[in-house]
């Protein structure tokens, strides 16, 4: 039976923990990144705000506000009301890597105005991955109490909450195409609008692709939680 198994006590707590690691080494490298590149400024003396107003123009991009927005490294793209929202440490800020962040998030902005597809699923599966995330981990542990007490319907909890669960997986994997292609636009806009010259591009690109690992590494920690749970409970259906 399912509460047979030891919840604090099993090898599968190896691949937690793998991915907790994977996830803080990504994030330690954007962060040292971003920290490194924020030091430079752009020889151009635009501000993100600046940057990302000036990409959107050249693309006909007529409806989308720039806005801050508290914190540090929040920025995104929000495209249910169309607005490009700059951390404290971009909007009104010269630096290489506050150019770099801009422009990336002004690369949702054209994907969102082109039409690209990945972001399209990506936005459409939004609602279903929230509740989905919302309740697969309840739906799992309420499935092992049951399932401890004998009740079949354990069995089938566990089960829908794995299912559940998978939806959260299939986000973080398409979402991978979307920053990637992102961070491509960016790229592609800062050395044609001539916003970085050739050196200070490549720095924009690594702290860009330092953002692009935390995406990778949270697709993978999730990917490796997805597989505990199923050798976790696969192997007790295989046992009852």
């Amino acid at each position: 039976m399912y509460g047979g198994y030891g919840f604090y006590y099993d090898w599968t707590y190896i691949l937690v923990i793998l991915g907790v690691i994977i996830t803080m080494a990504a994030s330690a490298k954007m962060n040292a990144a971003f920290s490194r590149y924020r030091q430079v400024p752009s020889s151009t003396g635009l501000t993100g705000r600046e940057t990302a107003e000036r990409i959107l123009q050249a693309n006909g991009i007529y409806d989308v506000e720039v806005r801050p927005v508290a914190g540090n490294l929040t920025d995104h793209y929000n495209p249910a009301d169309r607005t490009v929202n700059l951390s404290e440490a971009v909007y009104n800020k010269t630096s290489v890597a506050a150019v770099g962040v801009a422009a990336h998030e002004c690369g949702h902005a054209i994907q969102h105005h082109v039409g690209y597809v990945p972001l399209q699923l990506r936005s459409a599966i939004v609602p279903v991955v929230n509740v989905a995330s919302s309740l697969s981990w309840p739906m799992i542990l309420i499935g092992v109490i049951l399932a401890g007490a004998g009740s079949l319907l354990g069995s089938s909890l566990i089960s829908l909450g794995i299912v559940l669960f998978s939806a959260a997986v299939l986000f973080q994997l398409v979402t991978l195409p979307v920053e990637f292609n992102a961070s491509a636009r960016a790229l592609k806009q800062l050395t044609g609008l001539g916003i970085l010259p050739a050196r200070e591009e490549k720095m924009a690109r690594s702290v860009l692709s330092a953002a692009a690992l935390t995406y990778v590494a949270a697709a993978a920690a999730s990917l490796l939680q997805l597989l505990r749970l199923v050798i976790l409970f696969g192997g007790n259906r295989r046992r009852d």
